[in-house]
Parts: structure tokens; C-alpha cells; sequence
């Protein structure tokens, strides 16, 4: 039977509708989180998708009651609350409601990101006859919503994303210069590297990370190396990419250039981590017994090495003193969740131990992720079992190691991601935009 059928045979309860409504945009709001975080698997996702599964069911199955609550909660329009109204109106195929959303969204950030959100969680089925007239519309932000659908359900937008790449618009251009790296899409690689000096910082970024992924190590390594050697919004993501794809010499040479600014010390935790050399062990452990550095070091330290900090027992109690997140105190003007949070306090004493007897299966001269040198099968492994950061990471390093392969959408819903990696394909091909939206 269908929600609408349900809804018509049900009287509503509204607490349980109302419940509903705010537990979908809360959970959205907590995915947004986890699907970054350092500590959560994929099984750890599937669990919190089928609880916002289950609740947009519930939604559904109220029908106008649920539509009104949703409406209502629009009255603060964060990223949940856009998410959970677009589901149902594109579920529903109420066009005068998409619009609406889409007006918001033109206008909100917030609901500009959870509209997307909405176009990439929604199956096949709900997607039938809408993605086309999207990326045909004259609208920027509607094209905008047609690419990034289809790239998250892994369909190739065809000629219209060629045509986006050179588009007046910024933000359509940005997210077409994104999704051709997303997609593999080689042919357009020297497409991408004529907005590497593109007048929108954003687009300029987008076409750095895209040219890198489809195989250039020219211009986009240039690109990538001058936002990471100087303070910036994305200088983090390009030190990060940069790290992955140059050799093990020119990135020590740049983390040495940084190590001297001093308000970059967790940058340079951060960037150890990811360049993954042996020589830098002795001094992220040292960085353990420093309560402000302890748990960044020490997930660089299981970057490197692949040790699970937890799982082996190599953790300390927390500071009795520690302040989690933001205080109680009103004066108090910090209002940021602590970065650390989800992290191991490491133990630098078992460590250390650990590292004199283990660590001389690792070889100076080689990168380590997660324990083993950068190949193609063990990135699999990890975008099969490790945590999201790591999953991330094994995503890029499987583009630059095979340039054109498609970069996994490891914040896809978790059952999708499951089915492609148990077809045993992160690397699955695209579809072309005239084919059905697959599920």
C-alpha cells in the first residue's frame, strides 16, 4: 500500500507526525557530522539512515499533516528542515512545492544545501522526468540541482555539463568544474584547466581539484600548492589533495615552509598525517602528552600506521578538566564544538612501547595509509571498512592512482553505497543523463 493510500486510511496523530518532522531534520542535521567524522563506519551510517528513513515514512504516510508540520518548521529554514519538506515534494511530484523550495533556495544557503541533499537521497523512481528538465532549464540553480543529482546517483550529465563549465554563472560554473572530476570525465580535463585562473576563487579551486583527479600534474599541482602554502577558507583541502598526489620530498618541503608559522600547528598535525612518512612518528608522539594536540596527533599517527587507538587499548583517560564543547558560561563567546571530539585520547607512553617493537615493518622512503604503502586493492579495503575521514581519503588516492576513475560518494544514503561495493565496483561507470536516474 502506498503512504498516500496509508494516510487516507488513518486519522494523524500530530505528536507522533510532529516528532516525525523534527527528528528527520535533526538527524540530518547530526549526518552531516558523521558522514565527515573520524570515527563512524558505513554500518554506522546505514543505522542513522534507516532512523531518517523511517521517520520521512512517517512523513509520507501522514500526508497534508505532514506537509504542514514540514511547512511550519520552515519558519527557521536550516539544512534538516529544507531536506525533509524536499524529500516529500519530490517524492509526491508537487511541483508548486519544488518551486517554492526552490525560490528559498536561491536565497538560504542553508536551504540551497538541503535541497541538493534531498535531490541526491531520493530513489529512481521519485527522480523520473525531473533531473532532464532540470538540467534544461534556463534557471543556473536548477541546472546547478540537475548536475549534482546526477552525479550523486552516479549518471554522466552529457553535453549539458560541458556547456555548464563555461557558464556565466559562478556557482553553476563551480558545481559543473566539480562534477567532471566526480564523473572521470577525461575529455574535459583541458575544459577544467582553463578555469584554473577562473576569476571565482571557488570555480578557480574546483578546476585545480578536478584537473588533478582526471591526471594533470602540472598546473593543478601549482594550483593546489599556492592555496596550501598560504592561510585561506580551502587551504586545508588543497594541502590535503596537494599531499596525495606530489612525492614524498616536495610535500616534506612544504610541511617544513608551514611548520614555521606557528598559528598552523594543527594544520601541520593534520598534514603529517596525510603525507604519510615514517620520520614524522617520533614527533607525533611527542605531540601525545600535550592535552591541545594528543587526539590530532594521535590520528595521524593511526593514518600512518592504520592502528586503531581504541580497538588496542592504546588510549589514556581524558583530562578530568576537559570541556567538550561549547561552555555554560555567557560569557563565554565560543559557540564551536570541539574538533577533537570523537577522537582517542592516546596513551604516548603504550605507544611509544608499541612503536619500538612494530615499527620496523615500515619503510622510510614510502607513503603509509592506513598501514600499508598506497595501492588500488588496499584503498578498496579501506573504502570498503574503514571510518569516513579514511573512506575520503581512499576515494582520492583511487582517482590519482587511476586518473578517470569516478571519486566514490562516501556521503551517499548507506544502503546505495553498500550495493555498489558489494558489486565490488567504486569505480562504477556513469550512466548518460538520457538513461533513468538509477536507485
Amino acid at each position: 500500500m502506498s503512504p498516500r493510500m496509508l494516510a487516507a486510511s488513518h486519522r494523524p496523530v500530530l505528536p507522533v507526525i510532529h516528532q516525525h518532522a523534527e527528528e528527520s531534520a535533526i538527524l540530518r542535521h547530526v549526518r552531516s557530522v558523521l558522514v565527515r567524522a573520524p570515527h563512524v563506519k558505513l554500518r554506522h551510517l546505514a543505522r542513522l539512515d534507516e532512523r531518517i528513513a523511517a521517520h520521512l515514512d512517517g512523513l509520507a504516510v501522514a500526508g497534508e499533516s505532514g506537509v504542514a508540520l514540514c511547512r511550519a518548521a520552515l519558519e527557521t529554514p536550516g539544512v534538516g528542515e529544507v531536506f525533509a519538506v524536499a524529500v516529500g515534494a519530490i517524492a509526491s511530484k508537487d511541483q508548486a512545492r519544488v518551486d517554492w523550495l526552490f525560490a528559498l533556495a536561491e536565497t538560504l544557503a542553508d536551504a540551497h544545501r538541503g535541497l541538493i541533499s534531498a535531490f541526491g537521497w531520493v530513489s529512481a523512481h521519485d527522480l523520473q522526468g525531473i533531473v532532464m528538465e532540470l538540467l534544461t532549464a534556463t534557471e543556473p540553480m536548477r541546472r546547478e540541482v540537475g548536475i549534482a543529482s546526477c552525479i550523486m546517483h552516479r549518471v554522466d550529465p552529457g553535453a549539458m555539463l560541458v556547456a555548464a563549465i563555461d557558464d556565466p554563472d559562478p556557482r553553476l560554473r563551480t558545481r559543473a568544474l566539480r562534477a567532471a572530476g566526480e564523473a572521470g570525465r577525461r575529455d574535459l580535463i583541458y575544459d577544467c584547466l582553463r578555469h584554473v585562473q577562473d576569476d571565482d576563487p571557488s570555480a578557480r579551486f574546483r578546476a585545480a581539484v578536478s584537473s588533478l583527479l582526471l591526471g594533470n600534474r602540472d598546473l593543478a599541482l601549482s594550483a593546489l600548492a599556492d592555496l596550501a602554502a598560504n592561510p585561506g577558507a580551502l587551504r586545508t583541502q588543497a594541502l590535503g589533495l596537494w599531499l596525495k598526489a606530489v612525492d614524498l620530498p616536495s610535500g616534506h618541503r612544504l610541511l617544513q615552509s608551514i611548520a614555521k608559522e606557528t598559528a598552523s600547528r594543527r594544520l601541520l598535525i593534520q598534514a603529517a598525517g596525510v603525507a604519510g612518512q615514517v620520520h614524522y612518528i617520533p614527533w607525533l608522539i611527542g605531540l601525545m602528552a600535550d592535552d591541545e594536540t594528543a587526539r590530532l596527533a594521535g590520528e595521524s599517527f593511526s593514518t600512518i600506521t592504520g592502528l586503531d587507538l581504541a580497538w588496542l587499548d592504546l588510549e589514556r583517560r581524558p583530562p578530568e578538566d576537559l570541556e567538550p564543547g561549547p561552555s555554560d558560561d555567557p560569557a563565554d563567546e565560543s559557540v564551536d564544538m570541539d574538533p577533537d571530539d570523537s577522537l582517542p585520547w592516546p596513551d604516548p607512553a603504550k605507544i611509544q612501547a608499541w612503536w619500538e617493537v612494530s615499527g620496523q615493518r615500515f619503510q622510510s622512503g614510502v607513503r603509509y595509509f592506513m598501514g600499508e604503502p598506497v595501492t588500488v586493492e588496499h584503498c578498496r579495503r579501506v573504502l570498503r571498512e574503514g571510518c569516513q575521514r579514511q573512506r575520503r581519503a581512499a576515494a582520492e588516492y583511487l582517482c590519482l592512482l587511476t586518473p578517470g576513475t569516478p571519486l566514490f560518494p562516501i556521503a551517499a544514503p548507506a544502503w546505495r553505497q553498500a550495493r555498489w561495493l558489494a558489486a565490488d565496483q567504486p569505480a562504477i561507470q556513469f550512466r548518460t543523463a538520457n538513461c533513468p536516474v538509477p536507485n
